[in-house]
């Protein structure tokens, strides 16, 4: 251990200002969240939403104002929950992002200082102590009994021993005992230690995972196959049988508004229940009951 390593008066406020702007946040790349237009467009693309949608505006067209009322209240309503639920659902993923995004010790303008981890920058000189976890990859300075748990890496569960080395450190990666590198993820589980930040963001070992990964192409597994093409089959089986019966009660009643709701009430009887239930209730009682559709 060098004798002058708890002496760095580590960086100024000011040069961090600057490497900050210049690399930007210590931070692993995310997707952007999506606006509340993005969630409903996505919402109004759900067949049972197109259905009622279509409902509603046919029995506006007749002249059936409650009815229409009834089917699109339903709707809008339909795609305000969903839209209340995926923000919802998109602010809880931020916040336990915030959550895992550790805070960090800091030696800056000579003093320590617990700092937001998506503030460190290469040059800071962190606090190593146990129950933290590193905020970037680092260079230890100082090492005092340090273990770390790097299993997010490794898959190893087993903590490895740190420890200072004046010597250079070559192709450093995870792994191994004795080595003079801490990760960016990894969980300090013993000892103390000072450490100099050489990588943030999607440049530590971390990132680069995580964006090799994310250049990985997935291809559909055999049951996902299988149940695209069961879905397939269902779905041009069921809007051939709706069709069907629209034209063969328009054909046999003339009634040619009352043969294409028959025929939407069919399609919505064929989608999953788990989709239908609640929106069958609203359509019956739109029109009186299913049963009124029958030959």
């Amino acid at each position: 251990m060098p004798e002058d390593a708890t002496a760095e008066p580590g960086l100024t406020a000011a040069e961090a200002a600057t490497t900050l702007a210049r690399d930007g946040r210590n931070e692993l790349p995310q997707e952007r969240q999506r606006s509340p237009l993005h969630i409903v467009l996505e919402a109004v693309r759900e067949p049972m939403l197109q259905l009622l949608l279509g409902a509603g505006l046919i029995y506006l067209i007749v002249g059936d104002l409650a009815g229409a009322m009834i089917l699109l209240a339903f709707a809008v309503l339909n795609v305000v929950l969903v839209v209340v639920q995926e923000s919802r659902t998109e602010r809880a993923l931020a916040a336990l992002k915030d959550l895992t995004s550790p805070s960090a010790f800091v030696i800056r303008d000579g003093a320590r200082q617990r700092i937001p981890g998506g503030d460190v920058v290469v040059g800071d000189i962190v606090a190593l102590v146990e129950g933290d976890r590193v905020p970037a990859d680092a260079l230890l300075l100082a090492a005092t009994n340090l273990e770390a748990d790097e299993s997010l890496l490794t898959g190893e569960s087993v903590p490895v021993r740190k420890a200072f080395a004046a010597t250079g450190l070559g192709d450093a990666r995870p792994g191994g005992d004795g080595t003079a590198f801490v990760w960016s993820g990894s969980l300090i589980v013993r000892g103390t230690g000072l450490a100099r930040v050489q990588s943030t963001g999607a440049r530590t070992e971390i990132g680069r995972i995580g964006t090799s990964l994310g250049a990985v192409e997935t291809a559909p597994t055999p049951l996902q196959i299988q149940t695209r093409k069961l879905v397939k089959i269902f779905a041009i089986l069921g809007i051939g049988s709706s069709a069907a019966l629209a034209l063969v009660y328009g054909l046999l009643h003339g009634e040619w508004i009352k043969g294409i709701l028959a025929g939407i009430t069919l399609a919505m009887a064929t989608l999953p229940r788990s989709f239908r239930s609640s929106s069958l209730c609203f359509w019956c009682s739109a029109h009186g009951g299913c049963h009124r559709t029958r030959f």
